[in-house]
This record gives structure tokens, sequence and C-alpha cells, in this order.
């Protein structure tokens, strides 16, 4: 199986710290590459992480808040240094229309990526192919933010004892896959007798949002959420205030709707040292990471 994991490339909230830099996360999904909420510096990140700008396929920006947009333009700008021609779409909140403009132009380069504009004005599925599908809902935050559920459909998988106590070869095999008509000395063989659908794999990307019923559904029995993490249980006022989650909120709310993997992010530049998050966290949930700058998180073993 191709690479599929979390490339973390910056976990802090609201300003960087000497420790943190601003949000920035690459999703690699076989041949996908999807960019979160590039917060400024993520470029330079991208060198210490490893990554290419080419291997970013589609971008998704939550919200325009600086920490979640202002590393945009050096993105663009980047994709067209590196010769990236194929057409790369763009995610956002409609309402930020203006912003996503002046970021697309914010200096002079030579433009040669395509880049499409997809702006997200209302709940529903934003992206549709054969093999994928993403679905966007607003959150609860101080402005316009959209989570997003990252879904891939179900998979056919093989029964290879099973097709060769049939007597099928290779090209018949792909060719049930494919749901094309085969038959041994003239009996018609069905797919499923030869294996079975299995459910795909999800991600959520759910940051700046306090705990609601939209974060809920977009989570739903995901493999791996990355999630808001800006405060600890003790600054919780300070958490709905400013439309933000506690860790414990976070961590709770995944275990309600059955997330696999937690990876939390966001962390307030108050907080030098994460240790208290993973304490706060443990309790409410089997697997809990804490991004790290420039780690990389694999997603959980497709279920069986």
């Amino acid at each position: 199986m191709s690479a599929r994991e979390l490339i973390v490339l910056g976990t802090s909230s609201q300003v960087p710290s000497r420790y943190r830099n601003h949000n920035g996360y690459l999703l690699r999904f076989d041949k996908l590459g999807l960019m979160f909420d590039p917060g400024e510096g993520t470029q330079r990140q991208m060198v210490f992480a490893g990554v290419s700008a080419s291997k970013i396929t589609r971008i998704f920006l939550s919200h325009f808040h600086g920490d979640h947009c202002l590393g945009l333009p050096g993105i663009i700008q980047r994709l067209s240094l590196d010769g990236v021609t194929d057409p790369i779409s763009v995610h956002y909140p409609k309402s930020g229309e203006a912003y996503f403009n002046r970021l697309r132009r914010a200096s002079i380069f030579m433009d040669k990526t395509d880049i499409q504009p997809a702006p997200v004005s209302q709940d529903g599925v934003i992206y549709e192919d054969e093999d994928v599908k993403v679905t966007a809902a607003r959150l609860d935050h101080t402005v316009p933010c959209y989570g997003y559920r990252f879904e891939e459909k179900p998979r056919f998988r093989v029964d290879n004892a099973k097709a060769r106590s049939i007597g099928l070869k290779g090209p018949q095999i792909g060719a049930l896959v494919r749901n094309e008509p085969v038959s041994i000395d003239g009996k018609a063989v069905a797919r499923s007798d030869i294996g079975t659908f299995v459910a795909g794999q999800v991600f959520a990307y759910l940051l700046d949002s306090r705990p609601c019923d939209a974060a809920r559904m977009l989570a739903k029995d995901a493999d791996m959420v990355l999630m808001d993490s800006t405060y600890l249980a003790a600054e919780a006022h300070l958490a709905a205030e400013y439309g933000h989650s506690t860790v414990v909120e976070s961590v709770k709310l995944a275990a309600e709707v059955g997330v696999r993997r937690v990876v939390l992010t966001h962390f307030s530049q108050r907080y030098r040292s994460l240790d208290a998050f993973l304490e706060e966290a443990s309790p409410h949930h089997p697997d809990v990471v804490l991004a790290r700058e420039c780690e990389r998180v694999p997603m959980p073993s497709p279920r069986r």
C-alpha cells in the first residue's frame, strides 16, 4: 500500500513560538496530497519535513484567521516555481472570498499552476470521484469555519483462496473486480463468489471549533481525526469565549463517535510543554497522539 500518513508542519495557535510553527498539515493518501490550513512558515517547514510541493494535489482552508492561511501565497508560488501545472483546487469558506483573492495574488510571481478556487457555502459533499468523497460542515467558531471529512469509498477485497478454488486466473479476477461478466466452463461467476466489499478509511479535520454536532458528524467512525486542542481543562472558559475546544472536550467527543486515532494540535502559545495535554487526554481515549513539528502520524491499519 502507498503511504497513508499525516505530515505535521506546524501546531501553534494564533502566533508561532520558538518551539511550534503556525498550522500546516499534509495528508498523504496514496497518490493524493491534501494540504490543510497552511499558516505562515509552512513552505519552510516542508523543507524540514522533506515534503515536496509537487506532492500537493488539493488545498483546504478551514477559515481566514491568519494562523490558518498566511502561508497560502508561499505555497501557491512554490507550486508554480516547481513547475506544477496540474489543476489544484483550493477549498475555503465563500464568505472569505475577498481574503482568498488577496492571498492568491499577494505578490509578483510567474503564475504557472492552474489554481482552481472552490468556495464552500454550505454543508455537504464538496468533492467526489470514483475513489473518494470529501464532505464539509460548518463548525462552531467565532468566524465562518469549516471542518472536512475525507472518505475513501468501500473497496472490493479478493479472497485469493476462493478465486483459486473456482479456477480463476489473474485477468478473470481483474474483470470480476471491475464487475465485468466472467464464466468458467459455461457457468457465470459472480463477484461475490470471490470476495466482499470492505469499508474505506476516513480522515477528519476539525480545527478551531467548540464541540458541536457538525464536528460529531464529520468525525463519526473515522480512522483518524485531527482535532482542536487549544487549551487545557483549566482554561475551559477561554475555549468557550474564543471558539475553541479543550483537550478533554475534543477527546471525549472523539470517543463518543467512535474515532480510532485522535491527533491533537493547535496548542496555545502559553504552553511550552505539552505533557499535560497527554495526561488529560489519555484517560478518555486509548489512542491519542500529540502532533509534533515535522513528524509523521500514520493512518491506523485498515479495518478488517
